[in-house]
Order: structure tokens, then C-alpha cells, then sequence
């Protein structure tokens, strides 16, 4: 390796992409084209990265298969920061384990970040644990160890484990700091905005109020009864009904829950879980069905008595009652929430990450372009997608499974 490659990889290890460029900006052989690709990379050039980082993997011959591992782990990286969540899995592992075998261990523990940060996004909590557990992070760099303490936080706040999220945040600050590497020490500074800005509404009987991840914390600990409307679910400390395959049932309990302690009318459960407006007998005696229906799933927690008018909620034991609402109410809130991270994402990335079908998030998507809540770059495949993020507010509460024909 020349000394104008070997100080460009010193500079890019030090978060100095224009040096790098500096010093390789005139070459065109595969070592340059890698280094040029990953210092695109970190200016947020992003197609011109990709670009870069294929003809370098092109460029190297087929004994040079450590190289080219590298080259692979640096478009997963590209891939992860266009949210283009369909590369290939089963490539990283193998240069993950190309790696490994020829002692690049570093590079082998950040494509095995890569992994986990690809599993973050997609909501496969478990999967990135036992990941992130079989790591010795202990042995690697300040800006590997940021990147663990990152992993750590993020699925702590998925989780609403803020007390281990912000413990770990501080690891990863102290980490990034000893990096010296600018980026790193921004991304964990917006990683920890979640922990001080609104997560979600609370709506009780008396009041309506933006709430923060902590406050969500302690409202899931008490014995107040919970109809979660970021996670489709009702729930009073540790018990908790799952309703995201009931859609029906939840709307009706979150509308039960907002008129308590007074009775929701007949007519507004109709109208709320129905979608009509106009209700006939038909609808009065589906009506009775389904909160019959109801009645049974919330037995554990709650009972159901019908008035003159409608019906009210009565909670077992602590008579308080809150709706966990999300920050804006829309219906393509869930599309939102991912886009709302300020990244560009396509469409069968956001169906992946949503669990839903493509043509399911493209009719959402053109229905927010159409109210100017969301943009569209480039074409074809290339197509992507971005919306502002919503001011003053976290998402970590909405990246969730959609409700059924939400």
C-alpha cells in the first residue's frame, strides 16, 4: 500500500473525508475508488459513494477477496443510510466472515453493527440483542464502542428501558468523544433528543398533554388502565391485551377510553369503528356483537356496562383511565414515523420495515405527496422518499407495526 493510500485511510479513520479526497481525488485504481467511496460517504454523497464503492469492488481482482469484503461492507453502510433495506443480508455475512478470517477484526465488528443497526430498523428487538451480546466490544475502538453503546440504547428505548438507554447514551458520548470524530458525536447527540423531547400525547379525563419517554415509563408502571394507541394494545402495569389484529375492538376500546368516565354514544362507536355515518338497525346489532367481543378480550382489566345512550368503561381496580395517542393524529401516521428521521426511503424499504405490502405504503405515500407532508427524489428504482421531521417530537413510540387497515 503507497503512502497516499495509506494516509487517506488514516484521515478517514480520523473523520477527514476532504484530506482523503485531497490526497486521491486524480486516481482511478481500486484502492482509490474504495477510499473515495467511503469519503463520499461521509460527506453525504450518497449516490456517488455507492457508485464509487461498486467500481472499486469491480476494480479488485478475485484473489483480492479481503478487499472486496470491505468493499461489500461499506454498501451495506451505504444501503443502511439510504434506508434501502433490501441489500443482501446473507452478502454481509459472508464478508463479514471473509473478514474475519484473514484477522481484519475491526471491520468484521462494524459490519457486524451494520447487522444490527439493519435489524434496529425493522423492529427485530430480540435478533439484535443476542447480536449485540456475542460482541466483546470491550477490545475495539472508541467509535466501534460508540456504535455498541448506540445498539444498546436504541433497543432500551424501543423498549422503554429509559434508565438503561440513558446510561448507555452516556457510554457512547464518552466513546464518540474519545473518537474525535464529529459525526459520531452528533449522531449521539440526536440519539439522545429522544430521551428530552415528547414522545407521544396523554389524554385523560381532565387534561391533554405532549409526554416524554420517562413519563411513558412511569405511566406503564402504575395501576392506571392504558389503551396504547402507538402499539394497539390496552394494558394496566404488566398485563397487557394485544388488539393489533383487532382493529374493530381497539377503536372501539379507544373511544371508550376518551368519553371516560362519562358513556360513549351508540353513534360515535358506530361512526369511530365502522367508518360510516349513517347507521341502521344492522349496524346497532354489530355494534352489540363486537362489544360483546370486547367485553371478553378487556375481562382481565375492565368491564363494560351498557347506558341509555351507549356504553361506558369501568376499570377493575384503580379508577383511572389514559389514552396513549400519537403526536399527530394521520391517518398514514405510521409512514410518518419512519420518514420523519430526516432519511431517504424507498418504498419497499418502508413496506419491509411496516410489515405491510408495497402497494399498500405507494398509496400512502402519494396521498401525503398529494398534502405536501412528504417528497419524492429521483426515479425508477431509484425513487426515494423524505419528510421534515415532525418538530419537537420523538418517534420511538411509532415505529411499530401498522394497525391492520390503518
Amino acid at each position: 500500500m503507497d503512502s497516499l493510500i495509506t494516509a487517506a485511510a488514516r484521515a478517514l479513520d480520523g473523520g477527514d473525508p476532504l484530506r482523503a479526497l485531497n490526497q486521491l481525488s486524480l486516481r482511478e485504481d481500486a484502492p482509490a475508488l474504495a477510499l473515495r467511496g467511503i469519503a463520499m460517504a461521509q460527506l453525504g454523497d450518497l449516490a456517488n459513494a455507492k457508485t464509487l464503492l461498486k467500481r472499486a469492488a469491480r476494480a479488485f481482482s478475485p484473489r483480492e477477496t479481503l478487499a472486496r469484503a470491505r468493499c461489500v461492507a461499506a454498501e451495506a453502510e451505504v444501503a443502511l443510510a439510504t434506508r434501502d433495506l433490501h441489500w443482501s443480508p446473507k452478502a454481509l455475512e459472508a464478508a463479514r466472515d471473509t473478514l474475519e478470517r484473514h484477522g481484519d477484526t475491526r471491520n468484521a465488528a462494524h459490519a457486524r453493527y451494520l447487522e444490527i443497526h439493519r435489524l434496529l430498523l425493522i423492529g427485530q428487538l430480540d435478533a439484535a440483542e443476542l447480536k449485540l451480546a456475542a460482541l466483546d466490544f470491550k477490545a475495539l475502538p472508541s467509535a466501534l464502542q460508540a456504535s455498541h453503546q448506540l445498539g444498546v440504547a436504541g433497543i432500551a428505548l424501543r423498549r422503554l428501558d429509559t434508565r438503561s438507554a440513558r446510561a448507555a447514551l452516556a457510554r457512547a458520548r464518552q466513546a464518540a468523544r474519545h473518537s474525535g470524530i464529529a459525526a459520531l458525536i452528533n449522531e449521539v447527540g440526536n440519539a439522545a433528543e429522544a430521551l428530552r423531547t415528547p414522545a407521544a400525547r396523554l389524554v385523560t379525563a381532565n387534561e391533554e398533554r405532549p409526554v416524554r419517554l420517562d413519563e411513558v415509563e412511569r405511566l406503564f408502571a402504575s395501576p392506571t388502565l392504558v389503551v396504547d394507541a402507538c402499539r394497539y394494545r390496552v394494558r394496566r402495569a404488566d398485563t397487557l391485551i394485544e388488539l393489533a389484529t383487532r382493529p374493530i375492538l381497539f377503536a372501539l376500546a379507544q373511544a371508550l377510553a376518551e368519553a371516560f368516565p362519562g358513556a360513549a354514544h351508540r353513534h360515535a362507536l358506530i361512526e369511530r369503528a365502522f367508518r360510516i355515518r349513517h347507521a341502521d338497525e344492522s349496524h346497532r346489532a354489530r355494534l352489540r356483537v363486537e362489544i360483546g367481543r370486547l367485553r371478553k378480550a378487556l375481562k382481565p382489566l375492565a368491564r363494560i356496562h351498557a347506558t341509555r345512550l351507549g356504553f361506558v368503561l369501568e376499570p377493575l381496580t384503580c379508577g383511572n383511565v389514559a389514552v396513549l395517542a400519537r403526536p399527530v393524529e394521520e391517518k398514514h401516521a405510521a409512514v410518518l414515523a419512519f420518514l420523519s428521521d430526516g432519511q431517504a426511503w424507498s418504498s419497499s424499504a418502508l413496506a419491509l420495515a411496516l410489515g405491510t405490502s408495497q402497494r399498500t405504503v405507494q398509496r400512502a405515500l402519494d396521498a401525503l405527496a398529494d398534502t405536501g407532508k412528504v417528497q419524492m427524489l429521483g426515479q425508477g428504482r431509484a425513487r426515494r422518499w423524505m419528510a421534515p421531521p415532525m418538530i419537537g417530537f420523538t418517534t420511538t413510540l411509532l415505529l411499530t407495526a401498522p394497525l391492520p387497515g390503518g
